[in-house]
């Protein structure tokens, strides 16, 4: 008998994604519901060959549903995560809304797989934020090798980490630059079309971002506590895939080389490093792929143990929606979870 999971934000960008996700993995659910909120009732989303039509959020009953992979956002996810969790569902988080709680653990598993036994404080877990999801893939074989001191993090996130209305700006700037009409800017603070924005996120005291500070806090959370973390966050005209330009200090000497070969047998990574023109890994190229990529991996001669390395993921996926599913994956594979509808 299989799982009954409620996806909640089912007509978002990473909703959506999520039940396409669920339907190519084979993940083990005898019923999908599809949720949002009361205005879209009624929309039709796509799951494998099926149509499921959208229910209200507020009128659904959780009673007797296994899982609810959340991705409606942060207020969303505070309101209502604790009221589900309560009914007995487990809940797996896309925003940043837990992340942070010390009794909510914080999961990538290709990274930190055994912390997830912590969920049964809240009956919640946290999904990072995209671009630390990938980063942390990347940066954890290394550092069981190599035991990392200290990175510098350059993002270049693209336009779909801010959701649907993101893309929608970057194709009608593009097409007003091109046919001469006014660019009109609404969800970034800048012209997003042919232009990169250092800003994604609030601004916090210290002069870093909101983003910026997620990165940080992630990284020690899921990686260790002692890594030191800078980052510099900004947004560019890509419409899916995030990519980072990494400097990494280590306490043991690594070459480019161990690295690469570290990289090759490490889960989730895909390397793809040859040293010679186009032998490394766009955004473009990462689209609608599960994998994170790591290309230009070389030693920095600044460094008495340093190496910079490039990464790229598609952040619709490996940064949300598919991380999500792994995560309700691993619940079973542990048998951390009990079938309500069997029971």
């Amino acid at each position: 008998m299989g799982y009954k999971v409620a996806v909640v934000g089912a007509t978002g960008n990473v909703g959506r994604e999520m039940l396409s996700i669920l339907s190519e993995r084979g993940f083990p659910a005898d019923e999908v519901v599809a949720l949002a909120s009361r205005r879209s009732q009624g929309t039709e989303v796509s799951f494998g060959d099926k149509t499921l039509k959208v229910k209200p959020l507020d009128q659904y009953d959780f009673a007797g549903t296994d899982i609810c992979l959340m991705s409606a956002g942060g207020e969303i996810s505070k309101e209502w995560s604790p009221k589900i969790a309560a009914a007995g569902c487990v809940v797996i988080d896309n925003s940043s809304a837990w992340r942070y709680d010390p009794d909510v653990p914080l999961i990538v598993p290709e990274v930190n797989a055994d912390a997830i036994s912590g969920f049964t404080k809240k009956n919640i877990i946290a999904n990072p934020n995209c671009s630390t999801a990938q980063l942390v893939v990347a940066l954890k074989p290394l550092h069981d090798h190599a035991k990392i001191k200290r990175i510098v993090v350059s993002t270049y996130q693209s336009v779909s980490g801010a959701g649907k209305e993101g893309m929608d700006e970057l194709f009608q700037q593009s097409r007003a630059v091109f046919v001469a009409d006014p660019v009109e800017r609404k969800k970034f603070t800048k012209r997003i079309a042919f232009n990169v924005i250092p800003h994604i996120d609030v601004f916090m005291e210290d002069g870093s971002t909101k983003e910026e500070w997620k990165v940080m806090v992630e990284t020690k959370k899921m990686l260790d506590p002692k890594i030191k973390v800078t980052c510099t966050a900004v947004r560019v005209p890509v419409f899916i895939g995030h990519s980072e330009a990494v400097n990494i200090e280590f306490e043991n000497e690594i070459t480019a080389d161990e690295a690469r070969e570290i990289l090759r047998q490490a889960p989730g990574c895909l390397v793809i490093d040859k040293h010679e023109d186009g032998g490394y890994i766009t955004p473009y190229e990462s689209a609608g792929e599960d994998a994170t990529y790591i290309s230009r991996i070389r030693e920095d001669q600044t460094l008495e143990n340093g190496l910079n390395i490039w990464i790229v993921a598609d952040n619709l996926r490996k940064g949300a929606a598919l991380n999500t599913v792994q995560i309700a994956e691993l619940l079973i594979n542990r048998g951390l979870l009990k079938q309500r509808q069997a029971a």
